[in-house]
């Protein structure tokens, strides 16, 4: 039988990240997703960082988690298949490997080096 512990954080991970791609869609800066996301689930961005590393999610607080992201009673608590990759991120891994493949030895370290930059931030 699955740990509910583990199953509810995975599931509410997924949860979080639905709404952030939603979020940054809609034109949203990734900057504050986190906070936003704690408000909809009426909790403090603290408590929203400890359920994501390490707080076990509750009985109650689940159906609270269900009920903000309109999701049915008990959906927390059901082990499923993993959503893999997402779209975008499919996308943009197809982007960077034909533009890998497609560009010389400059080209390749040009585009490693944006990716460092871009992961290391302002």
């Amino acid at each position: 039988m699955p740990n509910l512990t583990v199953v509810r954080r995975t599931n509410v991970l997924t949860l979080f990240q639905r709404y952030a791609e939603e979020r940054m869609r809609a034109g949203t800066a990734p900057k504050g997703l986190e906070q936003a996301f704690a408000q909809r689930l009426q909790v403090s961005p603290s408590m929203w960082s400890q359920i994501k590393s390490s707080r076990p999610i509750g009985d109650k607080l689940a159906r609270q988690i269900e009920s903000a992201c309109r999701q049915p009673r008990e959906w927390l608590d059901e082990e499923r298949a993993s959503d893999g990759l997402t779209a975008g991120e499919q996308r943009f891994l197809a982007l960077a490997l034909t533009t890998w493949r497609g560009t010389n030895a400059e080209g390749r370290k040009r585009l490693k080096a944006a990716i460092k930059a871009a992961a290391e931030g302002p």
